[in-house]
């Protein structure tokens, strides 16, 4: 696997896992903790989103769905 996707994966991981505990995060919030780009930030949401794992009620609100998933 690339460098870049490694640390796509690792990133992406890493932003479910601050979701999962925070409970519900705004956009914003992700953008200040992992001090990267707004747009950034909405490619990685946009992946979980894809594959069910966050979800957004409100826009810019996110939060787990609760699915099953094994982070290794």
């Amino acid at each position: 696997m690339k460098p870049s996707t490694d640390r796509m994966l690792t990133r992406i991981k890493s932003v479910y896992l601050y979701i999962d505990q925070k409970g519900s995060v705004t956009t914003q919030d992700l953008v200040e903790e992992f001090g990267i780009t707004e747009r950034t930030i909405q490619r990685d949401l946009n992946v979980l989103d894809y594959n069910g794992l966050v979800t957004s009620q409100e826009r810019g609100v996110w939060t787990t769905t609760g699915k099953k998933v094994k982070v290794s």
